[in-house]
């Protein structure tokens, strides 16, 4: 199974930045889909962002589009998450998630496809 650690996580102004890291490692073989996802106080995980490595394609949820990029450096192991023009409403847990099968685009983000999942790292907004 893959390891994964977020980090990047922190207070920040509504309108501000962040940069979520994720490392993963545990494994040679290929890891076909990375992800994010975030939990806020008493609401569903919610699938935010996600990459498909063969191609290097991503899908973003309508909440974070055009505010938030995915990417990755696969000589770094590493997943990461820019966030921009951030609102209280991105306030929650962010977690890193991988599949080492691959996931049919429609699916990416959601939770059950994902068989290993960081701690999280916490991410809070305020206005």
């Amino acid at each position: 199974q893959v390891q994964l650690v977020e980090s990047g996580g922190g207070p920040v102004q509504a309108g501000g930045a962040l940069r979520l890291s994720c490392v993963h490692s545990g494994t040679t073989s290929i890891i076909f889909n990375l992800a994010w996802f975030r939990q806020a106080p008493g609401k569903e995980r919610e699938g935010i962002a996600a990459i498909y490595t063969p191609l290097d394609s991503t899908k973003y949820s309508d909440s974070v589009k055009g505010r938030f990029a995915i990417s990755r450096d696969a000589a770094k192991n590493s997943l990461y998450l820019q966030m921009n023009t951030l609102e209280p409403a991105d306030t929650g847990m962010y977690y890193c998630a991988a599949s080492q099968e691959p996931i049919k685009s429609y699916d990416r983000l959601h939770a059950q496809y994902y068989d290993s999942w960081g701690q999280g790292t916490q991410v809070t907004v305020s206005s």
